[in-house]
């Protein structure tokens, strides 16, 4: 399968706790074209405090991968976004455009495990209400949504997206966010999948292998539904 959209990757070169230079940013690409992948929405960190590198620097990364990508095939695409943790300041995203997904007004938020389901109701809504549409990265991680599946449908009710790890998906985190997972695509509940890749040893992408077992599970239609097709509503 190729055509496949990655929506969730920390590449880039020594911006955040992903990729450490740009050999390591040349390898993970190898892999993800290797995997079906033609378009990746590269997501830096953004969280005050911890991962505050300047437009500039990402902007300087973003353009050394993209000329690798270009050496792969012309028709590789990155696009550049964020990964925004929830106690950032809509000013930020209002004022660096590059913390949305393709400047366009998605943004994929990341929240802890010590958030509430009223502080990820109430960050949603604010992003809502300033224009900004929330995808919330790796919704499962957040154990308040795992034991609660109405609070996810509460939140999609609202105009909020969801995004999940392939490796959640394929099992790599454990039967209980596996059978989460499932629970979610038999709903209905999700959107958008990523590897949330890393380097290459413990969080390597896995799109290829994650779409092949969502085809198996869910069918072909679905699959392509999460993996090209809603994502390419965004840069559409």
């Amino acid at each position: 399968m190729e055509g496949l959209y990655e929506m969730h990757a920390h590449i880039l070169a020594d911006v955040d706790d992903g990729a450490r230079n740009i050999e390591e940013t040349k390898e993970i690409l190898k892999l993800e074209y290797a995997d079906g992948v033609r378009k990746i929405f590269l997501t830096p960190h953004y969280r005050k405090g911890m991962f505050e590198t300047s437009e500039d620097d990402i902007l300087k990364q973003y353009e050394a991968a993209k000329e690798i990508a270009k050496e792969i095939d012309e028709d590789f695409e990155l696009i550049l976004g964020c990964e925004f943790y929830a106690s950032g300041d809509i000013e930020v995203l209002q004022n660096e455009p590059t913390r949305t997904l393709g400047n366009t007004n998605f943004v994929l938020l990341e929240f802890s495990d010590t958030f509430s389901y009223r502080d990820i109701q109430n960050k949603c809504y604010e992003l809502l209400m300033n224009n900004y549409i929330p995808i919330i990265a790796h919704a499962e991680r957040y154990s308040i949504l795992r034991k609660k599946i109405e609070y996810v449908e509460q939140i999609v009710d609202m105009g909020v997206y969801i995004q999940i790890n392939a490796s959640s998906i394929l099992g790599l985190d454990g039967f209980n966010m596996k059978r989460f997972c499932k629970k979610l695509m038999k709903s209905d509940l999700l959107h958008f999948v990523g590897s949330d890749v890393h380097n290459l040893t413990t969080r390597k992408p896995l799109i290829g292998k994650c779409a092949k077992y969502v085809e198996k599970v869910m069918g072909e239609e679905y699959m392509k539904k999460i993996f090209i097709d809603n994502p390419f509503e965004i840069i559409k």
